[in-house]
C-alpha cells in the first residue's frame, strides 16, 4: 500500500500492443545459451516488431548464430531480423500484415 506522500502513477487508456517485449523474453534466459535452446523454451512467445507480432521461433529461422554468449548478441540478432521501429497498436495493424510465423 503506498505512502500518502509517495508519488503516484496513472496508468493510460492506450491502444493495446499485441506480443511481448523482447527485453521481457530476454529477461527469462540465462546467458550464453544455444538457439535452439531458446527455441524449445520460447518459440512459439510472440514478440512485438515493428510489422506486427512475430513468433519467436520463426525469426529464430532467419538467426545465422547458433549460439548467444550474452542478451545484447542475442537482441541484436533478432532486431536485425526484425528490424527496430515504432510497435503498431492493434488498432495500427492493417489487415494482412504478419501476425504470427511471418
Amino acid at each position: 500500500m503506498a505512502e500518502e506522500n509517495e508519488p503516484t502513477v496513472e496508468l493510460g487508456t492506450g491502444r493495446p500492443v499485441e506480443g511481448a517485449p523482447l527485453a521481457r523474453v530476454s529477461a527469462r534466459l540465462m546467458w550464453g545459451i544455444e538457439r535452439s535452446v531458446v527455441r524449445e523454451r520460447e518459440g512459439d512467445t510472440r514478440i512485438r516488431t515493428p510489422e506486427g507480432p512475430r513468433r519467436l521461433g520463426a525469426v529464430l529461422d532467419e538467426v545465422e548464430e547458433p549460439y548467444f554468449a550474452t542478451r545484447r548478441e542475442f537482441e541484436s540478432a533478432v532486431r536485425g531480423v526484425v528490424g527496430t521501429g515504432p510497435v503498431p497498436t492493434t488498432d495500427d495493424r492493417p489487415d494482412g500484415d504478419r501476425t504470427d510465423d511471418g
